[in-house]
């Protein structure tokens, strides 16, 4: 028997839930179905949102031979069968190619169907969960049009679960009873995944089922038994990971110690300590700096008493790490001194160094224009020469933050250097 998911399946666009931006009246994507003149397409976005079921829907209502792959399992040689049918009687109208999965294809795979999509013969539909600007081959991305589909929220989820419930009802011949906070918990722990809620209410229908075989009651305690426990999307190697790490940093440089907190457990969730310590590190140089230098040394330890500590207990200091970086002042002046520095060492000759400032065991040769001066030779330990190379003597790559420590060194050295 097919699951749940694929048993209620909608085979209409006004049954689909979510994606209100794409769908419903005047919307794209049933303009497209509307017209049955279907554009080359790639859909992008989470799981359990829709992707493959509208596909469906538009291989329905358009009159070209369907064919379906999945580009976890697919080989070369299944793409050559789908273009050896191209021409003959039953294509007449033309192929609608859906490929799932598609990021799965590699870069010979997506280059084989090129030729076709451009001259017609294949109409690409093609869904992933990744970043279409780098898991799709950029030649294949500029002939499509990309279409991003959203995570569910709950009250999408929500209304999913009960149009499941109405329809099982009718095919067991059963009487489903819910509680309405058992399905706004199964809702609100599927992560916007509606196949996730679905199979977690199939679980509670079956096992149930042979109890009291005329009618099941759906409680918070049998949803949050067959739930198990909320489930986050988190992908190292998608982009869930880098989005997620992209949350925890501007939420932290934004001063925002809830909300860097709430990152850091989705980050502990994942169980991905070592990405968790390495964007703390970076943080407190990046954003924090030269407003508390002292925070680079503090993070160093946490995260190292963090990896030593393994979870759980490590969630302890890189909650203390975390919740210090987002409540100290910020600077970057350190982070942007040295990308000028190195951009302008690719940008044009920036010159020698100053011959008295070279060594002078190892460019004996050189007879210095200029004699190094020893600062520690004069009060304050500061005199004035040239150390910036010539081609460059007037540029400057730091400016003091405006925070109390860079302000502090500023006025210092004002006084000294007049």
């Amino acid at each position: 028997m097919k699951p749940l998911a694929d048993r209620v399946r909608p085979v209409e666009l006004n049954e689909i839930v979510g994606q209100n931006h794409i769908i419903g009246e005047g919307k794209l994507l049933n303009r497209i179905v509307q017209s049955k003149i279907i554009p080359n397409m790639i859909f992008f976005g989470p799981s359990g949102t829709g992707k493959t079921t509208i596909a469906n829907i538009i291989a329905k209502s358009s009159n070209k031979k369907f064919y379906k792959i999945n580009g976890t399992n697919t080989n070369i040689d299944d793409i050559k069968h789908v273009i050896s049918q191209i021409g003959t009687l039953h294509t007449m109208n033309g192929i609608l190619l859906y490929i799932d999965e598609l990021h799965y294809l590699t870069k010979r795979q997506q280059q084989s169907i090129l030729e076709y999509i451009e001259n017609g013969d294949i109409t690409l539909i093609g869904s992933t969960t990744e970043n279409v600007n780098f898991s799709i081959f950029n030649a294949l991305l500029s002939r499509c049009t990309t279409i991003e589909f959203k995570a569910l929220n709950a009250h999408d989820l929500i209304e999913g679960l009960k149009r499941a419930i109405s329809l099982e009802e009718t095919r067991l011949d059963i009487k489903i009873a819910y509680e309405d906070n058992a399905i706004d918990y199964i809702a609100e722990v599927s992560g916007g995944d509606l196949r996730r809620s679905l199979n977690t209410l199939e679980l509670i229908i079956n096992t149930y089922a042979i109890y009291n075989p005329e009618e099941i009651h759906i409680d918070i305690q049998k949803a949050v038994e067959c739930s198990q426990s909320k489930i986050t999307n988190y992908d190292r190697d998608g982009d869930g990971h880098y989005n997620l790490l992209s949350f925890f940093q501007k939420s932290i440089r934004g001063s925002d110690e809830q909300a860097s907190v709430h990152a850091l457990a989705r980050l502990i969730k994942s169980g991905d300590l070592t990405s968790i310590c390495r964007r703390l590190l970076v943080i407190a140089s990046e954003d924090i700096g030269l407003a508390y230098p002292q925070a680079i040394s503090i993070v160093k330890s946490c995260t190292d008493a963090a990896l030593q500590l393994g979870l759980p207990e490590a969630r302890i200091p890189l909650s203390q790490a975390t919740i210090l970086l987002a409540s100290l002042p910020k600077s970057n002046t350190a982070y942007k001194a040295i990308n000028a520095a190195l951009d302008d060492l690719d940008r044009f000759d920036v010159g020698h160094i100053p011959y008295h400032l070279c060594d002078s065991h190892s460019n004996s040769s050189i007879k210095n224009k200029a004699v190094y001066l020893y600062p520690h030779d004069y009060p304050n330990s500061y005199v004035k020469q040239q150390y910036m190379p010539e081609n460059i003597k007037n540029k400057t790559y730091y400016k003091h933050g405006n925070n109390k420590f860079e302000q502090s060194m500023k006025s210092y050295w004002n006084n000294i250097k007049g």
